[in-house]
């Protein structure tokens, strides 16, 4: 028995789509903004963020005589706020984070709220001019398969910064089910208005992307049945549609008869096997597996595919 849902069968995800853009000549030539000397990192990756829900972004690392080393900014400091002119930024996301340095003009007072070991603590920086671009992050890629059947990666800092995003903010849509609510359709009377490959997802819920995670955890968060407003940029376009959320469907049947039969439908794969495997008959839009033979063996568990949305 699975004890988390296997991968979709009809997940489509094209090989253009694999690499991330050149764009690298475009990205150094974007004003830089300004310099903080932090390097700012996901604090969902500590063991406290894991066991429980929390904000901040991590400090990764602080760049030597920097204006955030002279300020006492530290490696591992949770920084939870900047006010930049009693204006307060809470912070979630490192594409928060650079989103405020690029932001923010040289020789700007950006007042720190900081966790360190537990301890509140406020510290005072004043940004400096960036001489050069910040390092590339590589893109990532994320998944969901239980809803709506999709694959996103983290949108390039062109990409990003082009649809008002910090770099690191924004899901590109890389992957779909072909039975995903998402999807956009153009059959006749089935047409529907959804996404396709390379559109930016910039809010969903209303919430502004600044991660990839921000969408998947939106997707979990509603009801099979429901809808929830999605923002994206397609092109160069801006559009907003009201997409509804699917479920997977229970379908996976096995039924045998030791030497004689043998029948299983599991997930898109139906098999049928006759004496002793003299007649045998695989039906599958994904890779064959193999089964032992001769124990009679009941089941059941998800699909993978997704119940199709019917108005």
């Amino acid at each position: 028995m699975y004890s988390v849902a296997p991968p979709l069968a009809d997940m489509e995800e094209p090989l253009d789509l694999r690499p991330e853009p050149d764009d690298e000549a475009q990205r150094e030539s974007l004003p830089a903004g300004s310099f903080t000397g932090v390097h700012a990192a996901d604090r969902a990756q500590t063991l406290d963020a894991m066991m429980e829900e929390s904000n901040g972004v991590r400090v990764e690392g602080v760049v030597e005589n920097s204006p955030a080393d002279v300020a006492g900014v530290m490696a591992d400091d949770v920084i939870l706020e900047a006010r930049v002119a009693d204006k307060p930024t809470p912070l979630h996301w490192p594409s928060e984070w650079r989103a405020l340095e690029l932001g923010t003009q040289p020789g700007t007072q950006v007042v720190l709220s900081l966790d360190r070991a537990g301890k509140p603590l406020d510290v005072t920086l004043t940004t400096t001019p960036r001489a050069r671009p910040a390092d590339r992050e590589a893109t990532e890629r994320y998944r969901e398969e239980n809803k709506v059947g999709i694959v996103v990666r983290t949108a390039t800092e062109v990409e990003a910064r082009a649809a008002g995003l910090g770099p690191g903010g924004g899901a590109v849509v890389v992957g779909l089910s072909r039975a995903s609510p998402w999807r956009s359709v153009d059959e006749g009377k089935h047409a529907r208005a959804g996404l396709v490959y390379g559109d930016l997802i910039t809010s969903v819920d209303g919430k502004p992307v600044a991660h990839p995670q921000v969408v998947l955890d939106a997707i979990r968060a509603h009801e099979p049945g429901g809808t929830m407003p999605v923002q994206f940029v397609h092109g160069a376009e801006q559009r907003t549609l009201e997409l509804p959320v699917s479920k997977r469907a229970s379908e996976v049947r096995e039924f045998s008869i030791p030497l004689l039969f043998s029948y299983t439908n599991d997930r898109g794969k139906s098999e049928t096997w006759i004496l002793l495997g003299i007649y045998k008959h695989e039906s599958t839009q994904a890779a064959s597996r193999t089964r032992i033979l001769w124990i009679i063996h009941f089941g059941s568990g998800d699909a993978d595919r997704l119940e199709e949305e019917r108005s």
